[in-house]
């Protein structure tokens, strides 16, 4: 028997699950919260990371590519990441010393294998889809008591929008200000922005993808190193080189930049095949893999900029900077010179997590689908309405 909510304001356990673009690993947290809706209060308990063994992150890869693998590949692969989640579930309450069956709610992204947001012809259809793995079914088996929702995109794009970013309406939960224009910027494979203008309405918030986060930098690192390195940590082969200005100014010329919001991409789009035009040009012209990093993550930086100055109704007069982006500090220097007049601050000048935001977001959209709440931002997926996100299993 499922959970029973006695009271919206009963505080009670909710676990977030998210695994990214990059395939990276699984993030997993533990939160208390209570209420719903714009009286959501949570706090956070317990985190955990555990990356995917190299050889399982390069077949993630590889059938995201869209290049490889075939039904049964993604059949298995959809089990065997339910049973690591599920798995990651039971590790979490096991570290924060609380009962499995004290639970209340489960929210999983899943792992995305394709997202395709604009429509192609297929079979004489104009048709949007997107694919989202890690069978939630694995995990209500673990945790009986609990409502598990997964799934979350498709009933966006039902509603004709693009399924992401599917943070601004938790952002607009947990950072709205009443003085002061708030942007939040998350770099994790692709980069995402949320603006919240002063006062803001749920219908005034706005989202898109802003380009590549990490992933460009973390292909070229992964290239470099023949995959001994997944990322550049601390920005260090970032800080060994110098930007090619020739290269920023050939990548700043990507039609990505000029299309205007709602819009979104991945792997689909700055993925292996982007990534390998980079590597090619960069011999072509001579630029050595130090320089290429530094001009990836200036990349990075600029499509941030592009995006405020050129998209951006209202300009934030503070932009949290979240996800493993925030990390390096190197992007992040190359942020604040792009945005001199803007104050650029991570996640934890404001005594929060970067690592655990997202798995955090999840746990909460879980919590509305769960009250019935409309939990999709349609200023941000260009959605035609507000929807219910989320598919629930209930024991």
């Amino acid at each position: 028997m499922s959970y029973q909510y006695k009271s919206p304001e009963e505080e009670r356990y909710a676990i977030g699950l998210m695994s990214g673009t990059s395939a990276d690993g699984i993030d997993a947290v533990l939160i208390s919260i209570s209420g719903y809706s714009t009286n959501t209060k949570f706090k956070q308990i317990a985190y955990s990371s555990e990356p995917y063994p190299k050889e399982l992150q390069e077949h993630i890869l590889l059938l995201a590519g869209g290049q490889s693998g075939g039904s049964e590949e993604i059949c298995k692969l959809n089990f065997l990441l339910g049973e690591l989640f599920a798995g990651q579930c039971v590790a979490l309450c096991e570290k924060a010393g609380i009962a499995r069956e004290k639970i209340a709610v489960i929210g999983s992204h899943g792992q995305t294998i394709w997202h395709q947001p604009s429509k192609e012809m297929y079979f004489g259809h104009k048709i949007s889809s997107t694919l989202q793995i890690g069978e939630a079914s694995l995990i209500a088996e673990q945790f009986p008591n609990a409502y598990v929702v997964s799934d979350f995109r498709v009933r966006d794009m039902a509603a004709g929008g693009l399924g992401a970013p599917l943070v601004p309406y938790t952002e607009y939960l947990l950072y709205r200000d009443e003085t002061r224009c708030i942007g939040l910027q998350n770099i994790g494979g692709i980069g995402n922005i949320t603006i919240l203008p002063p006062r803001a309405a749920l219908s005034d918030v706005t989202g898109f993808d802003t380009g590549p986060g990490n992933m460009l930098i973390d292909a070229m690192v992964a290239s470099y190193t023949g995959g001994a390195l997944r990322y550049d940590k601390d920005g260090q082969m970032a800080a060994a080189g110098k930007v090619s200005e020739k290269m920023l100014l050939w990548l700043l010329k990507d039609p990505y930049i000029d299309i205007r919001p709602p819009k979104n991409s991945g792997r689909e789009y700055f993925g292996e095949r982007y990534a390998r035009r980079i590597f090619d040009y960069s011999c072509k012209h001579g630029i050595s893999k130090e320089d290429v990093v530094a001009t990836v993550t200036m990349y990075t930086a600029k499509t941030i900029e592009i995006s405020i100055n050129r998209y951006c109704r209202y300009k934030p007069e503070r932009l949290i900077i979240g996800g493993g982006g925030s990390f390096n500090p190197v992007l992040m220097s190359d942020i604040r010179k792009c945005l001199p007049k803007i104050e650029v601050i991570t996640n934890e000048a404001l005594g929060l997590d970067s690592d655990s935001k997202e798995a955090v977001a999840f746990a909460i959209l879980a919590n509305e689908a769960v009250y019935g709440i409309a939990n999709n931002a349609p200023s941000a997926t260009g959605a035609r309405h507000p929807v219910v996100m989320g598919k629930i299993i209930r024991c």
